[in-house]
């Protein structure tokens, strides 16, 4: 694993920067916006980073809400249609996350 190039650090900042949002955490990546900025990546690339994470956080509680919406009225769980190999969707402007 020594000899193994490390990713990028416009990568790493990316990473950073969606996983911040998606788990919710307080600084949601904000220094992460700051040197992807800095580092001159375009604004349109940081934004679908952004609108991705947002829909992974967005469409997690929805199906933790759902789960337990369906747990606690004891009703059967809905499977994912046949479309949907891994249970996501597309963002608002078409984007995938999966």
């Amino acid at each position: 694993m020594d000899n193994e190039p490390q990713l990028h650090s416009n990568i790493v900042a990316m990473v950073s920067l969606a996983s911040g949002i998606a788990a919710n955490h307080p600084a949601m990546g904000q220094c992460q916006l700051e040197r992807l900025r800095g580092a001159g990546v375009p604004e349109h690339q940081i934004n679908a980073v952004i609108e991705i994470a947002r829909h992974i956080r967005d469409e997690a509680t929805e199906k933790l809400d759902f789960a337990f919406d369906t747990a606690a009225n004891d009703a059967a769980p809905v499977v994912a249609s046949e479309g949907e190999t891994c249970g996501c969707t597309p963002t608002k402007s078409g984007q995938s996350c999966c």
